[in-house]
């Protein structure tokens, strides 16, 4: 898709801190610039509810981009602090995540942008990349879907609520079959008597 098919609604701001302006680069294939920046989440990254960098959070850019033919090559790594809880015990968690991020955004009227899908392939809107979607699947890829905060974490008691790791592993709930409830029940009262 050209950028004369774009909505105007799809043009990066470069205001944002995820927007890079790629014209002092140059089209010259070879060229490079390295960028190291702090981008601040606009929104949750990662998995929402469950374990992602908060949105406000900052995000650490350490970039290289290269003029390639088709466009521009993106390369380097993102890294940022996940905070969540344990998906067993329910205890915060809080971890760094440090994702590899390899993307090609493809030249306007590039051979690139003609002959892929929208989905398929990033793409430069008025020489700006934007890299919070590119960071963002990066994230989503590497966080663990079942965060632990120990690769042991007994859980928590289904009866009470305790966690395992504080109620030992004595800790037990005396459960007496509902079938057999009265016949305990009249035991007990005819010790009583």
């Amino acid at each position: 898709m050209s950028s004369s098919r774009k909505s105007q609604q799809d043009r990066p701001v470069l205001t944002s801190s995820w927007v890079i302006d790629t014209r002092e680069l140059g089209r010259r294939p070879g060229s490079s610039r390295p960028v190291r920046r702090t981008a601040q989440a606009e929104h949750a990254i990662g998995l929402e509810g469950v374990i992602a960098v908060p949105a406000g959070a900052e995000v650490e850019l350490d970039l290289l981009l290269e003029s390639v033919v088709e466009g521009v090559l993106v390369s380097g790594t993102a890294a940022g602090t996940l905070v969540g809880e344990c998906s067993r015990c329910l205890d915060p968690i809080t971890e760094e995540v440090d994702v590899d991020i390899t993307e090609l955004f493809a030249y306007p009227d590039s051979t690139t942008d003609e002959t892929t899908d929208d989905d398929e392939v990033s793409r430069l809107v008025d020489d700006l990349v934007d890299l919070e979607p590119v960071v963002r699947d990066a994230v989503v890829l590497a966080v663990p879907h079942v965060p632990l905060c120990e690769p042991d974490c007994a859980g928590l008691c289904a009866e009470c609520g305790g966690k395992w790791a504080e109620v030992g592993p004595d800790h037990r709930h005396e459960t007496i079959d509902p079938r057999w409830a009265a016949l305990q029940e009249r035991f007990q009262q005819g010790s009583g008597q």
